[in-house]
């Protein structure tokens, strides 16, 4: 029976026809284990999961194999991007039983949904002797298994909170970036060994602090200089599976303690930040033809990627990208960004003006064929002269396998009209190459972070085409993710999924519509991210200052997932934090504020050892020492001297300045009222805790009350 064949998942479409009678994750399926006396066989992947497809090959397509699993199981298939509260709970427990995870995350538990089994990727011949051991064991010593079960959720209910510590102060950011300085790799960038994943959020941290602590920035620098300042452009133990092989995760891999060195003691979070950056813009884990970074390097220096591409990722690269651009002026910074941007539009795009949620790392069931490349293919497509001059360029050395090479760019080409054109030569080519599969649901949280990075980016860098590409987004998810106030987290064609919004898909959504209500003014932005946090705040409060990543009136799983930390992208409850914060700031909210600081509280102590998986808060937090800074931009729409004062704003880097553009008297965010024009002309009001400095009128003016203490 094909359960599958209406899902809006793309991962559990591929799956529809497997001889396996797979379930969606519900009620139904519960219900059916209980009245067959069977296990459930619960496995969660996603689709851009390259260990996930070999486990189908290998298995889910086999008849034999199949047969096993309908006979003496129920088997439940979760897109773990569509339900990741099901995903973190059984995560949870692969993790204490295996001590690692991974996905294709493989879980037998009872017909009441509790884990007695876990593991990740299982060969098939090892596969075969798991579901007969598992299968004798249930009709065997049922009491031994449902044992199991129950002192495992025990356990993990038990498992304490992570303890609070006292509003992050200067103090305990200096402390972070010490901690964060003893695992940077200085040669290569980044932090630990392989695998190396970007390290999004720390960066924006590192960003931020460097800007709050005065650091100079690189020399070159200019982006924000002068008014006309240019913006162009169970264990494995019993039958001897291997639980390994499965797709890592940051936090799975990731050691504490030293690295492999130091920066020197002078060097400034931002000089750590920079090596990163433009590590990993030379490196194979980004695409030097068509833009976008892959999820992660399989190796320290940046150079073998793990191919899948992640919306996730890349709206946060973006940002981080733009970021450093505005505070150095890099030209490295500028190309990837508007890259990335480019390459966001191009090819994760829908129709609906949404973003999917990944490409694969395969085609033609080969990992990573569609982006390698060998000396001859180079030298067929460009001749003799071009093709050993871009071999030696993109470093066509054999870096993969079979002969291949992941493209580099370690060093600025000597002649960029050449460059370009041998690019865009490569490129075409490619282009007729078998495309890596797209999933193209939308995801509310992560296309909340696109619409920051988009928006932001656009406005640095005068593209109003990434500016009308944020607000698309922004109108999709509000016109077909919100149904009666309460945000659906995925939609596909359009339609959306029936799956609530988790803590994150509201907090970074509501991140986002803030950023894009400070580019375009559009004060609709402005409420609707209010209404999500107000939803926040009254349905998924823990009442203690930290937040759970699911709603009050959510399904009720074996345990309400709560983890206050980083993994690929931030965690629901900095997300929220950062947010909170941003609204407070143009509203004056106390309540708003109050709950911002209550939900940092974590960060004091993580700061300390593991900063790594506190990225967001680290950001969130040094925005909250520093003010933020809050901007009003009062003036005419489509006047210059208003635009100006905007741009100016906008290209300050004091670290979560929030900016509210209005024209006189208008609607918009209580930062507005009672300010208006000076002398006629249009005004900027540079405001910290809603306590205001006089009003300045230039851009110069404006740059220099931004700058002063």
């Amino acid at each position: 029976m094909n359960r599958l064949k209406d899902a809006t998942s793309p991962y559990l479409l591929q799956h529809a026809d497997n001889p396996v009678e797979w379930f969606e994750w519900g009620e139904d399926a519960f219900a059916e284990a209980v009245r067959r006396d069977v296990p459930l066989l619960i496995s969660v992947g996603y689709s851009a999961c390259h260990w996930c497809h070999v486990m189908a090959h290998e298995s889910f397509e086999d008849e034999a194999v199949a047969a096993t699993m309908n006979e003496r199981f129920v088997n439940v298939k979760v897109d773990r991007e569509e339900r990741p509260d099901v995903d973190a709970v059984y995560m949870a427990a692969t993790q204490a039983m295996t001590g690692q995870g991974g996905w294709p995350m493989t879980v037998f538990a009872t017909p009441g949904g509790h884990p007695f089994y876990t593991g990740t990727y299982f060969p098939k011949p090892h596969f075969q002797r798991l579901l007969a051991g598992v299968s004798n064991a249930w009709t065997g010593d049922r009491a031994a298994v449902l044992e199991q079960g129950s002192k495992i959720v025990e356990a993990l209910n038990e498992r304490a909170a992570l303890p609070a510590g006292p509003l992050p102060t200067t103090a305990t950011l200096a402390q972070a970036v010490e901690n964060l300085n003893r695992s940077f790799d200085p040669e290569r960038g980044g932090f630990g060994g392989a695998p190396k994943f970007p390290p999004s959020m720390v960066l924006e941290f590192l960003l931020r602090y460097g800007a709050a602590s005065g650091h100079p920035a690189a020399p070159g620098s200019g982006a924000a200089s002068g008014d006309g300042a240019a913006l162009t452009g169970g264990a494995a133990s019993g039958d001897g599976a291997a639980l390994t092989g499965g797709a890592a995760s940051e936090r799975e891999t990731a050691t504490t303690g030293e690295g492999p060195g130091t920066i020197p003691a002078t060097a400034t979070a931002t000089a750590m930040a920079e090596r990163t950056l433009e590590a990993m813009a030379r490196g194979g884990i980004y695409d030097q033809l068509g833009g976008g970074f892959a999820r992660y390097s399989v190796d320290a220096d940046w150079v073998v990627p793990h191919f899948e591409k992640m919306l996730y990722d890349n709206a946060l690269l973006l940002r981080v990208y733009a970021h450093w651009w505005r505070s150095t002026g890099s030209p490295l910074a500028r190309r990837v960004a508007l890259e990335t941007a480019g390459w966001l539009l191009a090819e994760m795009r829908t129709p609906e003006g949404g973003f999917a949620s990944a490409l694969d790392a395969d085609s033609e069931g080969v990992e990573g064929r569609f982006y390698v490349w060998t000396p001859e293919e180079i030298h067929r497509v460009l001749g003799e002269e071009d093709g050993v001059w871009a071999t030696a360029l993109f470093e066509v050395t054999g870096t993969f396998e079979h002969g291949t090479s992941v493209l580099q760019l370690l060093s600025d080409p000597d002649d960029a009209e050449r460059f370009a054109r041998v690019r865009a030569a490569l490129l075409a080519v490619r282009g007729h190459r078998v495309r890596p599969g797209r999933d193209d649901k939308v995801v509310a949280a992560w296309n909340g972070l696109a619409v920051a990075a988009l928006a932001e980016t656009g406005a640095l860098f005068d593209r109003p085409d990434l500016v009308e590409a944020a607000r698309a987004a922004a109108v999709l998810l509000d016109e077909v993710h919100l149904d009666g106030g309460r945000l659906l987290r995925t939609s596909r064609d359009g339609r959306a999924g029936g799956n609530a919004g988790v803590l994150e898909d509201y907090a970074d959504l509501a991140e986002g519509l803030i950023s894009l209500y400070g580019v375009t003014g559009e004060v609709r932005w402005f409420h609707r991210a209010g209404a999500l946090l107000d939803t926040v705040l009254d349905r998924f409060a823990d009442g203690c200052g930290g937040f759970f990543d699911t709603a009050d009136d959510a399904e009720r799983l074996f345990q309400r997932p709560q983890d206050p930390t980083d993994n690929a992208t931030p965690s629901g409850q900095f997300a929220a934090a950062g947010a909170l914060l941003s609204y407070a700031a143009l509203t004056g909210s106390a309540r708003h504020r109050e709950a911002a600081e209550a939900a940092l509280d974590t960060v004091s102590v993580l700061a300390g050892k593991h900063a790594r998986f506190a990225g967001w808060g680290l950001a969130a937090a040094q925005a909250a020492v520093s003010g933020p800074l809050e901007v009003a931009i009062v003036g005419a729409s489509g006047d210059p001297a208003t635009s100006a004062l905007h741009r100016a704003a906008l290209l300050s880097p004091a670290p979560g300045l929030v900016v509210a553009l209005g024209e006189p008297g208008a609607a918009g965010a209580p930062l507005l009222e009672g300010r208006g024009l000076v002398g006629g002309a249009p005004a900027a009001y540079v405001c910290r805790r809603f306590t205001c400095r006089l009003p300045v009128t230039t851009p110069a003016a404006l740059r220099a009350e931004l700058a002063s203490p």
